[in-house]
């Protein structure tokens, strides 16, 4: 296994949470080699040899944040993530999920920025951002997430070529709920003078889906291929138009501003290009302990992200809220 480590700002948990999505790497990379000494094949033995690329002058923090969360959502532990990663994720949905993908796709984990809960060996690089670009297949994937034990998985969205060069991106849209200003906990500014901006409540769960709603009929009138992914927190919009793949950054600038000025609540890095990584589908949300769910055209309007049983792990057991 071949990693990348990118550490992130050292400024306020919810700063980092939310203006950098949990996704965009900044500071220190690290290239980790493990192709001798893989902690899979060895039972935990490391020997990290790490090469310091880029360097500036913050320092990487691991806060524990309490963040309010609508009625049986909360953080997944460890065990949980385990518990989900070997008994409930669908390699073969995940593989469907990336069938048209041309080349060889890279994902990374993040294992307890939000959360606070890693595992104690890690707990230098928890909030750091780990690239997973060397593996077999989506077994070896799997094997590499359960031992990281991570509180997120992601795909990289950016398409390469044999060389490693970047050749294209996949178009998406992001719809977080606390980019939604609430009638009763306010705006996101708000939000971040509690030191709560990754909370959320059932209202604005809500009201983002039904920006969700719109933004796919929006997106339709446009392009043929779009497809919605319940992200455990928002909503995603993946725009699989082969077409889009070569948008220009200024175009997907243009295009991202677009639909900012058209109303809705987009994070404008993600459909510009600026963060490359997206939740997988199928994989665990650990902040609140909901699976990504690809969702149908006709079903997004009905659905219900808090109780629907698909989007539940089997850790939960038999709840109700």
């Amino acid at each position: 296994m071949n990693t990348q480590y990118f550490r992130g700002y050292d400024w306020s948990p919810d700063f980092v949470a939310v203006m950098f999505a949990d996704n965009l790497a900044f500071c220190l990379k690290i290239r980790v080699n493990w192709q001798k000494n893989s902690p899979i094949k060895n039972n935990g033995t490391h020997n990290i040899k790490a090469f310091y690329i880029v360097h500036f002058w913050f320092r990487l923090v691991v806060k524990m944040v309490h963040y309010s969360l609508p009625i049986g959502m909360r953080y997944s532990t460890l065990e949980e993530r385990k518990e989900f990663y070997r008994e409930e994720f669908d390699l073969k949905k995940v593989a469907d999920w990336l069938r048209n993908w041309k080349g060889k796709v890279k994902f990374a984990v993040i294992m307890g920025r939000h959360t606070g809960i890693f595992l104690e060996k890690y707990t230098s690089d928890a909030s750091t951002t780990i690239i997973i670009d060397e593996y077999t297949n989506l077994k070896d994937v799997k094997k590499q997430i359960i031992e990281f034990l991570p509180e997120a998985v992601y795909y990289d969205r950016n398409v390469y070529d044999a060389d490693g060069k970047k050749v294209g991106q996949e178009l998406a849209f992001d719809l977080d709920p606390e980019n939604i200003t609430c009638p009763i906990h306010g705006t996101l500014a708000d939000k971040m003078k509690r030191q709560q901006g990754m909370s959320f409540c059932e209202l604005e769960l809500e009201m983002v889906k039904q920006e969700a709603v719109a933004l796919y009929e929006y997106l339709s009138k446009n392009f043929s291929e779009v497809r919605v992914v319940y992200s455990g927190r928002g909503f995603h919009l993946h725009v699989l138009d082969p077409k889009t793949y070569y948008l220009r950054g200024e175009e997907r600038l243009d295009f991202a501003r677009q639909v900012k000025g058209a109303g809705f609540h987009i994070d404008e890095w993600v459909t510009s290009g600026e963060m490359r990584l997206i939740r997988l589908p199928y994989s665990l949300n650990g902040l609140v302990s909901r699976i990504a769910l690809p969702l149908g055209k006709d079903e997004l309007g009905s659905f219900d992200p808090v109780h629907d049983k698909r989007c539940l792990p089997k850790f939960l057991g038999k709840v109700t809220f």
